[in-house]
């Protein structure tokens, strides 16, 4: 049976960001959370290959990290001047202060947290990561978790993603933002 969808009136005008680590699921539980919220779903890295005419690979290969940073930036800032919508962020973009800022300015950020050995196993089933283009991504990925978590922590909302079904994890990030205050509080089945 197919879930009644839950209206976002509390929301406002802010957005929903997604923040977490590569292979958290933010796009597949972003789209479905959009669903269910009757929001708009953008997923940040597709609309910065949109405006940059290649995709996130080539831009780091053209140009290097810090112009794709700069370039995600302005994205982001542009996609949260917009209308309400779900927005799944690129790993890296919540590092960057000015969008950390805009993001707790005009909308309410959700980090999907997960463990190393998950977060391997889901990074593992494709290859077009850039920043895991390295002799020892594990390595790399604990890296990434060491600086990268203490940054996420900051984030409104802290949910975890576990292995299992997405809408486990969509469920509770409803649950999240209704303990937030952002929606109103309903039972999900």
């Amino acid at each position: 049976m197919e879930q009644e969808p839950h209206a976002a009136p509390a929301l406002g005008d802010r957005t929903i960001v997604l923040v977490g680590l590569m292979g958290v699921g933010k796009t597949t539980v972003g789209r479905r959370l959009a669903h269910l919220l009757h929001l708009p779903f953008v997923d940040a890295d597709h609309a910065i290959e949109e405006a940059a005419g290649c995709s996130v690979s080539e831009i780091f290969a053209r140009f290097g990290e810090p112009a794709f940073r700069d370039g995600e930036r302005k994205v982001i800032a542009r996609l949260l001047d917009g209308p309400r919508h779900v927005l799944a962020t690129g790993g890296g973009a919540y590092m960057d202060l000015r969008t950390r800022a805009a993001i707790k300015a005009r909308g309410i950020s959700v980090w999907l947290r997960a463990d190393l050995d998950l977060l391997m196993d889901r990074v593992g089933r494709k290859g077009h990561r850039p920043l895991l283009q390295t002799g020892d991504p594990r390595a790399t990925m604990e890296r990434l978790i060491a600086e990268r978590y203490p940054v996420y922590a900051e984030a409104d909302i802290v949910v975890d993603s576990r292995d299992g079904p997405h809408d486990r994890v969509v469920r509770a990030i409803i649950h999240a933002l209704e303990e937030y205050g952002a929606l109103p509080r309903e039972r999900l089945p």
